[in-house]
């Protein structure tokens, strides 16, 4: 199996698979790929018991099937295109060693990944939608790759040091760091509702990864933007561009 990534502000995944090779992703992630790649929708991963296995992702707000890209009658090629600009990158998971990433940000990984659901949490009103904030977990052997939007900032906590992250910039974690979601009383604040501003509290020791764009703070900003029933000429061209893509994405 090889992997490329093409590309730098919108980039892009290239897996070249050989014959009986394949990789993992959920519904919806596929740009293009070779014809003789073929798909088959699965609820088993890294050795994860089928209908268990998919049971346990649909109870946490995530999808019950995944899908399965593998190459038959010699090599096969499938890519995966990038949602908003930003990075794709691959991360080596191991037994006992594990990520959680944002709900956007699993692109595919091979057959030993095993995705699973870490969080959702539900925040009122403004952005987040009936959505809230949902973490998926990925575990197993193997390697996963990583979309994160915008611009990215690593830091590696140490035991006990803590970060207080808007949820919306959470891109990627080391399961090993501990997380909790915060709130900071005081705070009218529009995006949630309510009296109160919810961070994520992220403490070492591990890894974090934090992206400047994510995708439902960009869709609150250009909200007003976008045409209403009262308005319903309001920034046509940017709603038409847009709309749909932060629609799907969401």
């Amino acid at each position: 199996m090889q992997a490329e990534i093409k590309g730098t502000t919108m980039p892009l995944l290239e897996m070249i698979l050989d014959p009986g090779e394949s990789v993992i992703s959920t519904h919806g992630e596929l740009s293009w790929m070779s014809a003789n790649v073929q798909l088959s929708q699965t609820t088993s991963a890294g050795g994860q018991k089928g209908l268990m296995g998919g049971l346990k992702r649909a109870v946490g707000g995530g999808s019950f099937f995944l899908t399965k890209y593998e190459a038959g009658g010699g090599p096969g090629m499938v890519a995966f295109g990038a949602k908003l600009p930003g990075r794709i990158f691959p991360v080596t998971i191991a037994a006992g060693q594990g990520y959680l990433v944002h709900r956007h940000g699993w692109v595919c990984g091979t057959d030993g990944v095993v995705p699973t659901v870490g969080l959702q949490q539900t925040f009122r009103g403004g952005m987040w939608g009936g959505d809230g904030f949902v973490l998926q977990r990925l575990e197993g052997q193997g390697q996963a790759w990583i979309e994160l939007s915008g611009e990215i900032t690593t830091y590696e906590l140490a035991a006990g040091q803590t970060m207080l992250v808007h949820p919306g910039h959470v891109g990627l974690f080391e399961d090993r760091v501990n997380f909790t979601i915060t709130r900071l009383k005081g705070i009218k604040n529009i995006a949630f509702g309510g009296d109160g501003y919810h961070l994520v509290a992220l403490t070492g020791p591990g890894n974090i990864w934090l992206q400047s764009m994510p995708i439902p703070v960009l869709a609150h900003a250009l909200a007003p933007y976008l045409a209403t029933e009262d308005h319903p000429a309001a920034a046509a061209g940017l709603g038409g561009v847009l709309g749909g893509v932060i629609g799907k994405n969401l």
